[in-house]
């Protein structure tokens, strides 16, 4: 190897990791990021075509993300030449008590938020049902998943991060001087590391650090063929319907250009090892899926469908679990909903990882 010693060691390449390598090499931090596999696989919960840019949050902490993270998105693009995000919007429908916060919370940071009622929402978009009023954020739209973390790798080694793939740390061990990180290569030191390690973070980090509780699942959206050739449609979300008992969760979706309408049910799929996974879809979830698709996308065609295989690794609350224990920044539990984050939980990140004393808005130890 070439060298083993650095300021920061990320370990963990999916879509956090790669993010919290560009943010340190962008500020000029010498940094290692280390991940098992290659960039992209297809085992954890950064890869596949697409993920939602979805504003529909409230909450002071996501906000201020989401203020963060949408020039981030635009800055990334620009310096790696990869298109990574269509403001193409998204729409949330079904009830939610939260209408009213969410249409005074999201302008505050720049984004705006309109409420449509059911004829006007299905004049809009007529491969979409809606029973009652929608919420649209214009702002909102479809990150180009894949795409986006190759492009924090390739931006990040261009500033001279260091990048090693197909890498496997067996431990990590926090001492007096920082952190050695023992990989299939060698020994990796550094002064503090980034554990992003998504579905594997508990297995890393179990005697090293007190994580919160964290449950991976194997989450099964599908790609559904489109009915009828049409014209671009956001990103959506619909909340249970009260005469929908059949429903296992929320839904999420939308568009993939040259793929088909997405669609999958949120953080209810089997719980998983991530290391003896079968990525095969829960029969009872995926018929179910099947008749969401029929009865409320009459834009897509049910029995046409290519099936996608993740993992969510979620906190009880499903707030994300970011704190700093020792020279040791833990980056996990994102629930399925950090992807639009990215670039904003990458600053943050590094952040933690290299000024003493910085807090985190989610903390957990």
């Amino acid at each position: 190897m070439e060298r083993t010693d650095h300021r920061v060691a990320v370990v963990g390449g999916g879509g956090v990791g790669a993010a919290a390598a560009w943010a340190l090499a962008r500020a000029g931090v010498d940094v290692v990021l280390i991940e098992r596999y290659r960039r992209a696989h297809p085992l954890g919960a950064s890869h596949g075509a697409t993920r939602n840019f979805n504003p529909g949050y409230t909450r002071p902490e996501y906000l201020a993300l989401l203020r963060a993270a949408l020039p981030l998105w635009r800055e990334i693009e620009t310096e790696s030449g990869a298109h990574l995000l269509d403001q193409v919007g998204v729409v949330s429908h079904g009830p939610r008590p939260d209408v009213a916060e969410l249409l005074e919370a999201v302008p505050t940071i720049g984004l705006r938020a309109e409420l449509l009622d059911a004829r006007e929402a299905s004049r809009r978009w007529p491969q979409l049902r809606f029973a009652g009023p929608a919420v649209h954020f214009p702002d909102g739209g479809r990150l180009y998943a894949e795409r986006a973390v190759d492009a924090l790798y390739r931006v990040a080694q261009a500033r001279g991060g260091r990048i090693l793939e197909n890498t496997r740390v067996a431990s990590i061990e926090a001492n007096d001087d920082g952190v050695v990180i023992d990989t299939d290569s060698g020994p990796i030191t550094a002064r503090t590391a980034v554990v992003a390690a998504g579905a594997w973070s508990s297995r890393l980090l179990t005697g090293v650090v007190e994580l919160p509780a964290l449950t991976v699942t194997q989450e099964q959206p599908a790609h559904f063929a489109l009915a009828a050739p049409m014209a671009d449609l956001p990103a959506f979300n619909h909340h249970p319907e009260a005469d929908s008992p059949w429903w296992p969760s929320a839904v999420y979706g939308g568009w993939t250009p040259g793929v088909g309408i997405k669609a999958g049910w949120h953080g209810v799929g089997p719980v998983t090892d991530p290391d003896a996974r079968s990525l095969r879809s829960e029969p009872v979830q995926l018929r179910a899926l099947q008749r969401y698709v029929a009865e409320w996308i009459p834009g897509a065609d049910p029995d046409r469908f290519e099936e996608i295989s993740c993992t969510y690794t979620s906190t009880p609350t499903t707030d994300f679990a970011i704190d700093t224990v020792g020279p040791i920044t833990v980056a996990a539990g994102f629930s399925g909903h950090g992807f639009k984050f990215l670039p904003a939980l990458g600053e943050l990140v590094a952040r933690l990882a290299t000024t003493p004393g910085a807090r985190s808005p989610f903390r957990f130890a």
